[in-house]
């Protein structure tokens, strides 16, 4: 099928809106599946993974595909929950429209405004599906009210219910001017004219729709100012338009489950949604360089970007990508630009979920997949070697929950480490690496239920059972006065011994000045030879390592050799160096010594009812409140927080909020921890040294 009449879709939207059922009603209308499959019952087409099923919910991103009215349709199903946040944008970097599914009964949440905020960031055109509108209590007009007031007048209504809540099974097009019923199960509704008790509810929206065409078109404001009305076909042209420019957001209804609504649903998309052609040039970088290059999709080179990667059982690794420029053949070379490595294209296939379907190439705006690439991973570009280009990848969101893991079989280490790699190569959003200052191996994602499901891939795919604990926190010592001491160390074992004299100024850096230590040679007339200096130094660099006051790193120094002595004999680099820890280590102890604990940047998004409980709690893990603002009905909550308060903060979150508040943090800076916690600190410290834990 060729780029004009292919359509990208991402569906989008907050958890649990109905965005896998609305697929499944879609894929229906299509022709491509000819029964419902139930997310409940666990046999739908695009949530078909093991851990998918068991929890009912989508994890992966999963393209399908259909036709439809001699068009291709490619949908991609994303996840809701913002654990899987980058499944999301992914998919999006690759389509050009978004689908935004809104459940009529709770209306738009947390988790829709940040799929259309980042929809918006990729300049895509969003349209919107109220779902589920056979409930109790529906309100397609609230939720549609809910709707202008936070995506702006934009949003307009093309359809709206005729009959709401138990029973539902009529809708009318704006468009068409029809009344559409559905009989239960069919795909297909039945037209016939407007009821005339709704005529003028009718009028009144196309009125409203015709206004809002117009606004965006100076042709068709001329015509409307003069006519008071638009025809079918300028209305058609004027939605087109002002859908594409990102200036309209159509709004769709139905019931996903019933089907209801959805072949009207897909005879717009076909109308109205930009076709894969609408991309007229790709933005990359050149290979080893940071210097823009750009490439116009009807350039005959293939370039290909892929957007996830996974592993099926009896297949292999496979590859979803899609095709910007020209056409990846089975059996064919690519070159793999961001890697620097050469890639054999084996089978291809075009995927509907679990559904695969044999094909000898992919062409220019068209996704597909390929099987067992060897070096080629999520968000790598391949394209020819002698026309390289990398494109933009994904970006990734900093980790929000972390624990450490520990195998529970004796000798699985080296298992751990290719399982875990291997699922970081998988999912880049999960991120994992032993940490020797903690002395543990740390998994990091976006939340519980991210690394619980990364974790049950780890046994199910690699055969590695882990136990979890909590991970240290990397705290670091400090001082915030100078002091001087001496380290002597002298050892005679009836041979030769050891001896080492040194005199030590030790002073306070600025916070964060870079450099760990700051060391000067202040030596005058050879009271230490210039042969034991370098041992000197390599003593306190030791002596920082394992920390003075309770076995944390020390940061933020100037050490200062200014005076010793020297037997010349005796004395050797091992008897300087040990005489340097030592002078370090006590002279430290007289410079009010501080213990430092790492703060983070936190951004929580909450819906206002949320916001006092959000706080309080925030105030209460010692957060320092930076700042607020408000998006629609949610609130924006910006605070400094240690990261020893916000180890299982994820958790708390979703608990307070009924799973609509989510965060994001990143890490801001070190701070002094509050005397009663450093005292602590110390103290549990000593007691493992005397305890030989140490």
């Amino acid at each position: 099928m060729s780029a004009d009449n292919t359509r990208n879709i991402t569906l989008i939207g907050h958890s649990a809106s109905g965005k896998t059922s609305l697929a499944e009603a879609m894929l229906h209308a299509m022709g491509a599946v000819d029964r419902l499959g139930k997310v409940e019952e666990g046999n739908t087409i695009s949530d078909y993974q093991k851990d998918e099923i068991e929890r009912q919910i989508s994890i992966s991103a999963t393209p399908l595909f259909g036709e439809y009215s001699n068009c291709k349709i490619n949908i991609i199903d994303t996840p809701g929950f913002s654990d899987f946040s980058s499944e999301m944008t992914g998919a999006l970097s690759v389509t050009e429209s978004a689908l935004v599914v809104v459940d009529a009964l709770t209306g738009p949440e947390v988790g829709t405004e940040m799929a259309w905020k980042n929809a918006a960031e990729l300049s895509l055109p969003r349209a919107i599906f109220v779902n589920r509108l056979d409930k109790e209590h529906t309100s397609f007009d609230k939720t549609l009210d809910t709707l202008k007031d936070i995506f702006g007048t934009g949003v307009v209504p093309l359809q709206f219910p005729l009959n709401e809540g138990p029973g539902f099974n009529r809708i009318i097009d704006l468009v068409t001017g029809k009344a559409y019923t559905y009989e239960a199960g069919k795909a297909k509704g039945k037209p016939a004219d407007i009821p005339d008790e709704f005529s003028g509810k009718v009028e009144e929206l196309r009125s409203q729709l015709a206004e809002t065409v117009a606004e965006n078109d100076e042709e068709l404001l001329d015509i409307f100012c003069e006519n008071g009305e638009l025809t079918p076909e300028q209305m058609r042209k004027g939605l087109l338009t002002g859908f594409v420019d990102c200036n309209i957001f159509p709004v769709f209804c139905g019931s996903a489950a019933l089907p209801v609504g959805a072949d009207r649903l897909m005879d717009m998309i076909v109308e109205m949604f930009p076709a894969a052609s609408v991309r007229k040039e790709i933005i990359g970088v050149k290979p080893n360089s940071e210097d823009e290059l750009i490439r116009s999709t009807a350039d005959n080179s293939p370039t290909a970007y892929i957007f996830k990667t996974v592993s099926e059982q009896h297949l292999g690794e496979l590859s979803f990508f899609r095709v910007f420029s020209g056409t990846v053949k089975s059996g064919g070379d690519l070159h793999n630009a961001t890697q620097k490595v050469n890639e054999k294209i084996g089978q291809l296939y075009m995927m509907c979920g679990k559904n695969r379907k044999n094909a000898d190439k992919i062409e220019t705006g068209d996704i597909g997949a390929v099987v067992k690439l060897k070096n080629s991973h999520t968000g790598d570009t391949l394209c020819e070697t002698r026309s390289a280009i990398i494109l933009p990848k994904i970006e990734i969101p900093d980790p929000v929950y972390r624990v450490a893991v520990v195998p529970k079989a004796k000798g699985d280490e080296e298992k751990l480490s290719i399982g875990l790699h291997a699922l970081h190569e998988e999912d880049p959003s999960f991120f994992s690496s032993y940490d020797p200052e903690l002395r543990q191996t740390i998994v990091a994602g976006q939340g519980e239920l991210h690394l619980n499901v990364i974790l049950a891939r780890l046994k199910d795919k690699f055969g590695v059972e882990v136990d979890t604990e909590a991970p240290k926190i990397p705290y670091r010592e400090t001082i915030r006065n100078n002091a001087e001491g001496q380290g002597k160390y002298k050892k005679q074992t009836g041979g030769r011994g050891q001896f080492g004299d040194v005199w030590l100024r030790v002073e306070p850096q600025p916070r964060g000045s870079g450099d760990t230590l700051e060391f000067v040679d202040a030596i005058v007339g050879g009271a230490v030879p210039s042969k034991f200096i370098p041992a000197v130094e390599k003593g306190i660099r030791g002596a920082m390592e394992d920390g003075a006051i309770a076995g944390f790193p020390v940061v933020d120094v100037k050490a200062t050799l200014y005076d010793g002595s020297f037997h010349a004999v005796d004395s050797s680099e091992m008897a300087f160096k040990i005489a340097a820890s030592m002078g370090f280590k006590k002279t430290f102890k007289n410079c009010n010594p501080i213990i430092l604990e790492p703060i983070y940047d936190i951004v929580v998004t909450v819906p206002d009812e949320n916001m006092g409980d959000v706080m309080g709690d925030v105030s209460g893990r010692r957060g320092k409140i930076s700042g607020m603002d408000a998006e629609g009905k949610f609130q924006v909550i910006k605070a400094k927080v240690p990261l020893s308060e916000l180890q299982t903060y994820s958790i708390q979150l979703r608990s307070m909020t009924s799973g609509r508040g989510i965060f994001r943090m990143k890490f801001s800076h070190y701070d002094p921890v509050p005397g009663e916690i450093q005292a602590k600190l110390v103290a549990d410290y000593e007691a493992r040294k005397e305890e030989g834990a140490l």
